[in-house]
């Protein structure tokens, strides 16, 4: 039985949640602010698979939360509550390490799909898969590769779990390897945001990756910026035109 968190401070939704989640057939807890659901992480707590977490809590707030529980290597697959659905705060989520996000107020059939989303996600991460990922779901690239699908990059060896929504990026990146692509473009297509929006979010990931993949993160050869327009992946520098 999976066992999700919920973190939600409005007690007539956070309940609705809880018999409607545990009619589903889930375990389901339920705590009111950012510092008790980080004490239940804390070592020797329950397990949970997928959080649910309110972006407006008293005391700490949903992104302060997800930012404290990645620093602290917790990858739990984490659906974001908002009642702000503007483009900025979506990325502002998904920059602290969100996987999704929902805009209050919400279909609960939406709702139960997202987790269900982020639970086949977990069980990816935490189970043996029993064969290896088709060659479409990994890429090599010098002394390093990334799973699309279990969401790691590996670097000489060493392993770095990676959110959704930076292998997103990433795999944008790939797939357009050589080719500037702006900003503008990576928020249309990767996070599906039209309106007009502040895509130096973008850069937020970027700094991120680069601190995985790159030898010297301020001197990129793989990541590199396109002034005036946005990034380039470049697998091979060595190969790369002048």
């Amino acid at each position: 039985m999976s066992n999700i968190l919920v973190v939600e401070d409005e007690s007539h939704l956070a309940e609705g949640l809880r018999f409607n989640l545990e009619a589903e057939g889930y375990q389901v807890n339920v705590v009111e602010t950012g510092e008790a659901a980080l004490e239940l992480f804390e070592e020797g707590g329950p397990r949970f698979d997928v959080v649910v977490l309110d972006v407006m809590l008293p005391g700490k707030d949903g992104f302060t939360v997800i930012s404290e529980l990645r620093q602290a290597g917790q990858f739990v697959p984490t659906l974001m509550l908002t009642a702000r659905g503007h483009p900025e705060d979506v990325l502002k989520g998904f920059s602290a390490g969100a996987d999704d996000y929902l805009t209050k107020p919400f279909d609960l059939s939406i709702l139960i799909a997202r987790i269900r989303g982020l639970l086949r996600r977990r069980e990816w991460l935490v189970g043996t898969p029993p064969a290896p990922p088709p060659p479409s779901e990994e890429f090599t690239f010098g002394d390093k590769s990334v799973n699309f699908t279990a969401l790691e990059l590996r670097v000489r060896g060493e392993v770095f779990p990676l959110t959704l929504m930076e292998v997103n990026v990433l795999r944008y990146l790939i797939e357009h390897e050589g080719k500037p692509v702006s900003r503008k473009r990576m928020l249309d297509d990767v996070w599906g945001l039209h309106e007009d929006t502040d895509t130096r979010a973008i850069d937020n990931f970027i700094v991120r990756l680069r601190r995985y993949i790159e030898d010297v993160p301020a001197h990129p050869r793989h990541l590199l910026t396109v002034r005036g327009v946005g990034y380039r992946f470049i697998a091979a520098p060595g190969d790369a035109k002048k």
